[in-house]
């Protein structure tokens, strides 16, 4: 009786052993399932640029492979670079926008030229070391709420080459640091950054200043996520119910006390 029921323990173990073993590959296997695509004009162009990139990294207390955040302004055309190493994101570098097709307010329809505006995510399999445009990622247009509005396009890059057709079009060289940040963030263990796209600073002085445009509604929708994040430097939790934009609670918090301060 005691040799089975050291039998009965052993075979539990066993089995218990080789779950944590199964679930262990799987992990692994979906970890390298995640690894950012490249060709070997991509990895030589990130070699060379790599220096450049870690040396003004180093002097701003940044490290290659730290989480980012994107957020592009249309205006006055610029691309920003956060980075967070541990207390929040912080601002690494801001790099001017060559070329985007369009004017403010989103984009509605393929063929528009229009570039989109809204909150948008990267993962691993949307960069394009192939692209046509030196280095390109999708910005994942069309996003839950494009979709629920029945906006259509799709193929949404920030690329190299300084040419838009409703993508934001960036230099070559400039491209090449954003794309080994990304590159390497995604290696690295971030399963995927946000791109936040604006038609400009959601201020409560530019906003009136816009007031009259037909996208004025569609702009304070946006305004929670940008005040948030301006004032907790954290990137908020955004869904889409009902075909609109949701904030999460703190975000929303955090939105309103900045919208009483300058009320004061």
């Amino acid at each position: 009786m005691r040799s089975d029921r050291i039998h009965v323990a052993l075979c539990k173990s066993l089995r218990i052993l080789s779950f944590f073993l199964c679930a262990g590959v799987l992990s692994v296997c979906q970890a390298a399932a995640a690894e950012p695509p490249s060709t070997p004009k991509s990895e030589g162009l990130m070699v060379n640029i790599r220096p450049k990139v870690e040396q003004e990294l180093l002097g701003k207390g940044f490290a290659l492979g730290q989480p980012i955040f994107v957020r592009i302004f249309k205006l006055p055309g610029v691309l920003e670079v956060w980075m967070n190493r541990g207390r929040g994101f912080e601002l690494f570098k801001s790099y001017r926008i060559c070329n985007y097709s369009g004017f403010p307010g989103p984009k509605i329809s393929e063929g528009d030229w229009q570039a989109p505006e809204g909150f948008y995510s990267v993962a691993a399999e949307q960069m394009n070391p192939k692209s046509g445009y030196h280095l390109a990622f999708d910005i994942g247009y069309p996003n839950a709420f494009d979709t629920a509005k029945n906006r259509t396009g799709g193929l949404i890059m920030v690329h190299g080459n300084c040419q838009s057709v409703g993508c934001f079009a960036m230099t070559n060289g400039r491209m090449e640091e954003i794309y080994l940040l990304a590159n390497e963030s995604l290696k690295q263990g971030q399963e995927r950054f946000d791109v936040h796209i604006f038609p400009f600073a959601l201020t409560p002085r530019n906003l009136n200043k816009f007031a009259v445009s037909p996208w004025i509604k569609f702009w304070r929708s946006l305004e929670p996520v940008y005040t948030a994040f301006e004032n907790s430097k954290r990137v908020p939790d955004v869904t889409v119910q009902n075909g609109e934009y949701i904030v999460g609670s703190s975000a929303r918090k955090l939105a309103m006390q900045h919208v009483f301060a300058e009320d004061r």
